[in-house]
């Protein structure tokens, strides 16, 4: 009877544990606009003030990273080298680029699912580049994101353009809106990284990550805590009063902790000195980049001396998107920094998308009838988060 009272009474110890730490935890999220814009203009005047020098910013830096790893349970994720279970299926040939669908594992039991883009015309070793996207239904599919990683497979580039998870194939989750989102992608994203790094056509010296929206906080969160990728472009997304509106953007604590305070453009600036391509537009949370956010992150460039490194291109007539206009920047920053072949595509009078061939989205899914999930597969999030024993 005394046993039987004393596991009880564990278990509402532990439940009473588990709300206390959920609720300490939820103090510190911040998050979709968790500023106001006159709100977020001070606070970059008072992150501003946080440091004077290169040792006092990268301080700073170094609390903002350690903030990033530790709020999103990163450094409590296994410890994985290899072991990527790779399967590649239906390779396709075209116009200057070659597409293969992709999956790869993340951790035992759970898969990274995606496209390969790579050149024809491939060299010994080539750029690479990650692609991840942002929060629509099947995004890895559709023509957009389909042009985007052919021009560059067709420049000379290996992309891997991977699935948002509960998106796509990523169909593992029971949805979209796991807890631990932001460290699945993120994690996801680490791992996409190091398979491409693993390959022998690959050169590590000339890696990049691009994204749009939910995208574009993938590309900025993981270009800030990992130095393996040099070149990054986060299309419309880095925001001085927004924070991201979604679990896998800010349902972590990255952003604040009993220590510090941060935003998304620190966080994007932790990429000094590594070249970075800020897109923006007029019709989001980007609209005020050219005056609050890009002025900000130039400073810390120039604490390096790479003032020439970091770019803004701001369509104060364009909507939240990865368009033509956008892309089209991208292409060039990329050519120069990843040392791309701008030859291999013709320009009319910027890059032309036209050799493109859009396939059908069955074509483009990983998981079919004759290529199911693996029977190994954690399936629902409970299976997720026991296996990496984080709530």
């Amino acid at each position: 009877m005394k046993q039987i009272f004393l596991s009880k009474l564990y278990v509402v110890l532990m439940a009473t544990l588990f709300t206390v730490h959920s609720v300490a935890q939820d103090n510190m999220l911040c998050v979709g606009r968790h500023w106001t814009e006159d709100e977020a203009n001070l606070k970059m005047k008072g992150f501003a003030a946080e440091w004077n020098n290169l040792e006092s910013w990268e301080q700073r830096a170094a609390t903002i990273k350690e903030g990033i790893i530790k709020g999103m349970k990163l450094d409590q994720m296994p410890k994985i080298e290899g072991n990527f279970n790779t399967q590649i299926t239906n390779t396709r040939k075209f116009d200057g680029y070659i597409v293969e669908n992709i999956r790869v594992e993340s951790f035992p039991g759970f898969y990274i699912t995606g496209n390969l883009y790579r050149p024809v015309n491939a060299k010994e070793k080539n750029a690479a580049v990650l692609s991840p996207h942002g929060h629509l239904k099947d995004k890895r599919l559709t023509h957009y994101v389909q042009k985007r990683c052919a021009v560059l497979a067709r420049m000379g580039a290996i992309v891997f353009a991977y699935d948002m998870v509960g998106h796509g194939d990523s169909h593992q989750v029971d949805s979209h809106n796991i807890p631990i989102a932001l460290l699945l992608q993120t994690w996801n994203s680490k791992r996409v990284l190091e398979y491409l790094l693993s390959r022998p056509d690959v050169d590590p010296e000339r890696t990049g990550i691009t994204g749009g929206s939910g995208g574009g906080t993938q590309t900025f969160i993981l270009a800030a805590i990992d130095d393996r990728i040099k070149v990054s472009v986060p299309c419309v997304q880095v925001s001085a009063h927004f924070f991201g509106g979604c679990v896998c953007e800010s349902g972590m604590p990255i952003h604040k902790s009993e220590n510090h305070q941060t935003n998304n453009v620190e966080i994007a600036a932790l990429c000094a000195p590594r070249p970075m391509l800020l897109i923006s537009n007029g019709n989001d949370w980007t609209r005020n980049t050219p005056r609050i956010e890009y002025p900000y992150i130039q400073k810390v460039y120039a604490l390096y001396d790479a003032e020439h490194k970091v770019e803004n291109v701001h369509l104060p007539a364009e909507k939240h998107d990865y368009g033509y206009s956008k892309r089209s920047v991208m292409y060039n920053f990329f050519a120069y920094h990843l040392k791309l072949n701008t030859g291999a595509v013709s320009w009319a009078p910027s890059v032309n998308e036209d050799f493109v061939t859009i396939l059908p989205e069955e074509q483009l899914k990983v998981y079919t009838s004759d290529n199911p999930m693996p029977a190994d597969a954690l399936k629902g999030n409970k299976a997720i988060m026991d296996y990496l024993n984080l709530y």
